[in-house]
């Protein structure tokens, strides 16, 4: 399946260094280019408009007009059929936890190389987990564990939390426990709403933190 991508971040160079690295892989096609969130969104706007979205948003966090947090949660609520992968530096794990807080689906360094692009955007669009393990422990590390914790989930729910963690899709946890897919996308929902968290990425970053799966 080819990839369509919206690239966005203010930096110029950063953008095109992020592009031709897109235009380098197979099956990869760069839909746009952003240079703050409200034009991100206002690009979105347009490209439903003409029934071309793209599969994935590469957001910058730190940008003018309308920062990438807050274009995220715009992203999610109005375009739920996009995916939202941060690009991220090390000195941003606060925003990188509000982001996944509001939607986001993962999180890649601004220097990671093109196989790891070309992983995490097609995790998020499998709705599955990418953890690049640099950043991962960095985050687990001042992750506020919820107040629930692990204790107030059921022995299946473990179960599924540690195969989230591990990147598997619902489809790949329907098939590894032998039930529907229906049910796994229910074990999912549940388990996310007792521990407080919105996003499967959240989830995987929790197991790490309590040790449950190590960061690839």
């Amino acid at each position: 399946m080819t990839l369509r991508v919206l690239v966005v971040d203010d930096h110029a160079v950063v953008r095109r260094g992020v592009v031709a690295y897109l235009d380098a892989l197979e099956d990869v096609e760069v839909a746009g280019e952003a240079g703050d969130g409200r034009a991100a969104l206002e690009h979105l706007a347009r490209a439903e408009v003409l029934g071309s979205l793209p599969d994935v948003v590469l957001m910058d966090l730190q940008m003018p007009v309308l920062d990438g947090v807050t274009a995220t949660e715009e992203v999610v609520r109005r375009f739920p059929a996009v995916k939202v992968v941060i690009l991220t530096s090390f000195g941003e794990t606060e925003r990188v936890h509000a982001a996944l807080e509001h939607g986001a689906s993962g999180y890649l360094l601004k220097d990671a190389g093109p196989a790891e692009v070309e992983a995490a955007l097609r995790a998020a669009v499998r709705d599955e987990v990418f953890l690049d393990a640099a950043v991962t422990r960095r985050l687990t590390q001042e992750l506020r564990t919820p107040r629930a914790g692990l204790g107030a989930l059921t022995a299946r729910e473990k179960e599924v939390l540690v195969l989230v963690a591990e990147g598997r899709s619902n489809k790949d946890i329907a098939a590894h426990l032998l039930i529907s897919e229906r049910t796994a996308r229910t074990h999912v929902s549940h388990l996310l709403a007792k521990v407080g968290l919105t996003s499967r990425t959240q989830a995987a970053l929790l197991a790490v933190k309590e040790g449950l799966v190590e960061p690839r």
